[in-house]
């Protein structure tokens, strides 16, 4: 009887174990929440796809300080990618360039620098006087610079930023956003690769006299590649971040801490919850065909839609099982068809919540075409709206 009773117990035990391990397999496993930031206004985005992983405040209008020259520096690399510029060009340094306080690259009176060295004096030392230079020497003065500032802003969809220097020095008017300037790093990186690697040199020489890259991250984590600092009482400490591990790349900013520790130590927070607990994957290559359709009165029958670029996506850890995508496409597409429209869309859902999504293309352009052709394509799509019917 004794034997009998204690079976029956392991038993029972036996069986409460293995119900405790299956309801743990299939239990949901849910991301924590981000780490608390002591900043005015944060936010934590993806390279790939620009998923926001975390944010606080982050459309707030703010003075952003040094953190102006990012959009000063993409826009003179877009000169020098337009051919409007070049490394080696030589800047005549101005008066209001060499008397431009703050930060500085000690450039002098009527001296000649290469576009080069001010662009690494900008970046590296945020040297307001180099900034100057370059805006008086690609758009003659300060105000016209700003004008490009903006213009580019709009195209790139910061929404909320409005420049009116190049270098950031405290100015009514002046203002950008954590998200905006999120957008904008993340078109610098994508658009600039070659000169972005300027932003992980940790000093630059210029006149003798060395200076430090002041986004302490460089030398605290290897994976960290930029971008910029910067600094003023209206601003309080703000520093634009990236970081790229395991072919995944993350873009942190942080704008209002209230000392040079705190800013990097509030983005190495940011960047490491991404990295802990999301992760991302190219689901769909750009340029390829994901779909053939029926194209009517055409030259040809069929037309081949795909993707202008990669589809990513950032997900929390293991649920990359739980992707679902659907391809919409267009009813009754009719040539001519130009390489490039938009004919349908790729929808990606984690669980019913909307991931990722992008245009399906026309991959080629297809021309009308002949009379019999038009002809016979109409009397065929009379006939199928009268089936529909």
């Amino acid at each position: 009887m004794i034997l009998l009773r204690n079976f029956l117990v392991f038993l029972f035990f036996s069986l409460a174990v293995v119900t405790t391990l299956a309801n743990a397999e299939n239990a949901e496993i849910t991301t924590p929440a981000a780490p608390i930031i002591a900043a005015s206004s944060y936010i934590l985005m993806s390279y790939d796809g620009g998923t926001v992983l975390a944010e606080n405040n982050a459309d707030v209008k703010l003075a952003p300080a040094s953190l102006t020259k990012i959009m000063s520096v993409y826009v003179v690399f877009r000169e020098i990618s337009n051919g409007h510029l070049h490394l080696n060009d030589l800047v005549t340094i101005s008066q209001k360039a060499w008397e431009t306080p703050g930060s500085r690259m000690f450039v002098e009176v009527g001296n000649q620098v290469k576009v080069e060295d001010l662009l690494r004096g900008v970046i590296i030392q945020s040297g307001n006087d180099a900034s100057v230079a370059l805006a008086e020497h690609i758009a003659g003065d300060e105000t016209t610079f700003a004008d490009m500032m903006n213009q580019h802003a709009e195209r790139l969809g910061m929404k909320n930023s409005h420049f009116e220097d190049s270098n950031g020095l405290p100015i009514e008017n002046h203002y950008t956003t954590a998200r905006d300037l999120a957008i904008l790093t993340q078109a610098l990186i994508k658009e600039f690769p070659d000169y972005y690697r300027w932003f992980s040199q940790k000093e630059f020489t210029f006149n003798n006299i060395v200076q430090h890259n002041r986004n302490q991250l460089l030398s605290r984590d290897e994976t960290v590649d930029g971008v910029k600092t910067g600094f003023t009482d209206a601003a309080g400490y703000c520093l634009v971040a990236s970081a790229l591990r395991n072919n995944m790349r993350l873009i942190s900013v942080v704008m209002g801490a209230n000392s040079p520790n705190a800013r990097a130590n509030e983005n190495q927070k940011l960047l490491n919850y991404g990295f802990n607990f999301f992760e991302a994957h190219k689901l769909y290559e750009g340029k390829t065909t994901l779909a053939k359709v029926r194209i009517w009165k055409g030259d040809t029958k069929n037309l081949e839609l795909g993707l202008a670029e990669d589809l990513y996506v950032t997900i929390p850890r293991r649920q990359y099982a739980d992707l679902k995508a659907v391809i919409t496409l267009d009813k009754k597409i009719t040539a001519p068809i130009k390489e490039g429209t938009k004919l349908g869309t790729v929808n990606v859902t984690l669980k019913n919540e909307l991931v990722g999504n992008k245009s399906l293309i026309a991959l080629k352009s297809v021309e009308q075409g002949n009379i019999f052709q038009r002809f016979y394509d109409s009397a065929m799509m009379m006939f199928e709206k009268s089936d529909e019917q």
